[in-house]
C-alpha cells in the first residue's frame, strides 16, 4: 500500500495538523453536488458521543465511495468531526450570528466537553478512535461576546469558537488533547495511521 492517505475534511486545521505529524496526504473533497451538511443532522435525543462517531462514519462511506467514483489509487482515507457539548446538549456550528451569540453565551462561565470522532478505513477495514476534552469558559459579557462574533471567526466552529484563536482568552482552563479540540486528536491519529502502516519518521519512534 502507498505510504499517503486521502484527508476527506474541508478544513485547514486538520491539513496543517497532518502536516505537522509528517505524513503525506491528498484532499478527497465532496463534489459540487454532495451534501455533506446534512451528514451533520441530529438524530433525536442522540448523545453527543454517539452523534459525533456515527457522523464521522457517514463521511467515511461517503469518502469511499468519492474515491470509488473517481478511480484514485487505493489508500486509507481518514476523517474527522468534532462537536462541542454542554451536558447532553449538541453546539454544532452557528446558523448565523444570533446563534453564535447564543452559544457563547450559553458556555460563559461553565465547563464543556469538546468531542472528535477519528475514522480511517478503506473498502475492507476501518478503525475508529473518539478524543474527550474538558473546556472552561470564564464568564464573557455580551460586549465581548458581540465583538468575538462581529470578527466572524465563530463561523463554521462547532460551538462558535475556534480553540486556537481569539477565542483563547475566554478559557481559564482545559483538559485533555488541545489538537483534538482544534479538529485532529494528534496521538489519537497517529495510533490509528500506525495500525494501517503509514509512519512518519516521528510516528516510527513512538509506535
Amino acid at each position: 500500500m502507498n505510504n499517503f492517505i486521502y484527508l476527506a475534511s474541508q478544513s485547514p486545521r486538520r491539513r496543517q495538523l497532518l502536516e505537522q505529524l509528517g505524513i503525506a496526504h491528498q484532499l478527497l473533497l465532496p463534489d459540487a453536488e454532495e451534501d455533506s451538511e446534512a451528514l451533520e443532522a441530529v438524530l433525536p435525543n442522540e448523545l453527543p458521543a454517539a452523534y459525533v462517531q456515527r457522523v464521522t462514519q457517514l463521511k467515511l462511506d461517503a469518502a469511499l465511495l468519492r474515491l470509488k467514483r473517481r478511480r484514485l489509487p487505493a489508500a486509507p482515507v481518514l476523517c474527522s468531526d468534532t462537536t462541542v457539548a454542554l451536558g447532553r446538549t449538541i453546539f454544532g456550528k452557528p446558523v448565523d450570528s444570533v446563534d453564535a451569540r447564543r452559544m457563547l453565551s450559553e458556555l460563559s462561565g461553565r465547563t464543556h466537553r469538546v468531542l472528535t470522532a477519528v475514522t480511517l478505513g478503506t473498502p475492507r477495514k476501518r478503525q475508529q478512535v473518539l478524543s474527550i476534552s474538558r473546556v472552561t469558559f470564564a464568564s464573557i459579557n455580551a460586549s465581548r461576546i458581540g465583538q468575538y462574533v462581529d470578527s466572524g471567526e465563530p463561523m463554521g466552529k462547532a460551538g462558535a469558537y475556534a480553540v486556537q484563536g481569539r477565542a483563547a482568552a475566554f478559557i481559564s482552563h482545559l483538559s485533555g488533547s488541545y489538537s483534538g479540540i482544534m479538529g485532529l486528536p494528534m496521538f489519537e491519529t497517529a495510533g490509528l495511521l500506525g495500525s494501517f502502516g503509514i509512519h512518519s519518521s516521528l510516528c516510527k519512534k513512538i509506535f
